[in-house]
């Protein structure tokens, strides 16, 4: 039997496999698989893509051993129902698993548990809990996702060191330095869509693709309550997906002109103020499998999902500048007792290049 000191370390190896398909396998989550025969690493496999083998039959694919007899580490249970795969407990049975070391349940209401005990009613020896911290942090946005039914949403601005995010002209280009410029492209890269309202759109016209690093490009999301978005817009332009939000107050004439650019309009009810009601947005989203949104501003937009406590991560940016006299990321959350502030749950602190990151769980 391998020590616990032995499971941590090829569960260890299962995470980091796992993280290779970070930004490709949503909405289901990232899984690593590795396969241990008599203290040797026989096999290794991970979830490519959406809709591809799990990682434990990628693994077994790869196997260079004997299956039979071996030992399993995975960093989340493996599955017992049809998807777009079959189930996974079947092929480890049929394969003559001896032993199954998991990270963490996997909490979608088809597994959650029954996929460890139908490996134990085969007479698999089941190991749950091995780095389930780490297992669900890595995973956190499939938990949300699962539990919840609503997109997990990350914030990210750059702001200067008196928390402007531009000057009192609108100038924000650029505040924060390339390393960090490349660090957001990064971000933009693990989540499923990417979006702004039309504020930013007007001011800055932003492209929202992933450059500088690899990964694929979100889907662009502007929420746009009046169709003011100029049919020139860059967000418009190209192959990618966009999807422009808009209320009741708009006129079928602009949405005709969107749609023959190949760009989506979904209207949705109207919410404070006239604008877009965030809340049935999230659940529209989350129903096309929209699992996580980055949300790039303005302020008013961050301001909104604050109120409606929808904001899950923030990721502040700030660089060595002051501006004195600017814009402000965040608008008034009518907060005026410093018991009412809101506070994270959890947050590191980081540094790239010359600004810091504040990286912030709410």
């Amino acid at each position: 039997m391998p020590s616990e000191r032995a499971d941590e370390r090829y569960m260890k190896r299962a995470l980091q496999l796992a993280r290779r398909g970070m930004g490709q396998v949503s909405p289901n989550p990232m899984v690593g698989a590795v396969i241990v025969r008599l203290d040797k690493i026989i096999a290794e496999g991970y979830h490519h893509k959406f809709g591809e083998d799990h990682a434990e039959i990628d693994a077994i694919k790869k196997a260079s051993g004997k299956i039979r007899g071996a030992t399993l580490y995975v960093n989340l249970e493996p599955c017992c129902h049809w998807g777009k795969t079959p189930p996974c407990v079947d092929v480890l049975i049929e394969q003559g698993i001896k032993r199954a070391v998991i990270g963490t349940l996997d909490p979608h209401p088809l597994v959650n548990g029954k996929g460890a005990q139908i490996l134990r009613d085969h007479g698999i020896k089941v190991t749950e809990g091995v780095l389930e911290q780490e297992a669900r942090a890595l995973n956190e946005v499939y938990f949300h996702y699962t539990r919840t039914g609503r997109p997990f949403i990350t914030v990210k601005y750059a702001q200067s060191l008196d928390g402007r995010i531009a000057t009192f002209r609108g100038d924000s280009r650029w505040i924060s330095s390339e390393p960090s410029r490349r660090f957001a492209h990064r971000l933009r890269a693990q989540h499923d869509a990417i979006m702004i309202g039309i504020g930013t759109v007007l001011a800055d016209d932003p492209l929202l693709t992933v450059r500088s690093v690899k990964g694929r490009n979100p889907l662009r999301i502007v929420l746009d309550s009046r169709l003011r978005i100029p049919l020139n817009a860059q967000v418009l332009q190209g192959e990618g997906q966009t999807l422009i939000v808009t209320t009741d107050a708009h006129t079928k004439k602009k949405v005709q002109a969107i749609q023959k650019q190949e760009k989506e309009v979904l209207v949705v009810q109207r919410g404070p103020k006239g604008r877009a009601d965030l809340q049935s947005l999230m659940q529209v989203l989350a129903e096309r499998g929209v699992s996580s949104i980055l949300v790039e501003g303005g302020r008013e937009i961050v301001t909104s999902l604050l109120q409606g406590r929808l904001v899950d991560r923030m990721v502040v940016i700030t660089a060595p500048l002051i501006l004195g006299k600017g814009i402000e990321g965040i608008g008034d959350l009518e907060i005026g007792d410093l018991k009412q502030a809101m506070r994270p749950s959890t947050y590191k602190v980081s540094r790239v290049g010359e600004d810091v990151i504040f990286d912030l769980r709410l």
